[in-house]
């Protein structure tokens, strides 16, 4: 197997692993959000959103690493480029509009510190 063939399988692996990442994502905090319902918790839909936008980010960052991977080392044209740029302005503004949504500040915002407490646990 050549270079170029073991890039694109690189870049095939963590594509299947950014998909796999939203998807088993969105099973558990399907799960937990049934769970929390049946025992009658409060707050089940903003959990339930939170979990299930952190697992679509995850996918997304691993989705633009492949992108830029199989970019930069097989096919480094200005063209290639391009549409790499613009893949990763449309993924990133997906995120940070994510983030907004699930922590309801912008990601260079810092929390709360009993917010940051809730995260460590």
């Amino acid at each position: 197997m050549e270079f170029q063939e073991t890039i694109e399988t690189v870049g095939e692996v963590i594509d299947a692993a950014g998909v796999a990442a939203m998807v088993i994502g969105a099973v558990i905090a399907t799960v937990i959000a049934a769970r929390d319902l049946l025992r009658r918790r409060a707050g089940v839909y903003r959990a339930y959103r939170r979990y299930l936008g952190r697992s679509i980010l995850l996918g997304l960052e691993l989705l633009v690493a492949a992108d830029i991977i199989r970019t930069v080392a097989i096919t480094p044209t200005l063209e290639s480029v391009a549409v790499l740029a613009a893949i990763v302005l449309i993924r990133t503004f997906l995120s940070f509009s994510l983030e907004l949504e699930i922590t309801g500040r912008w990601p260079w915002q810092k929390a709360p510190a009993d917010e940051r407490a809730d995260e460590l646990t």
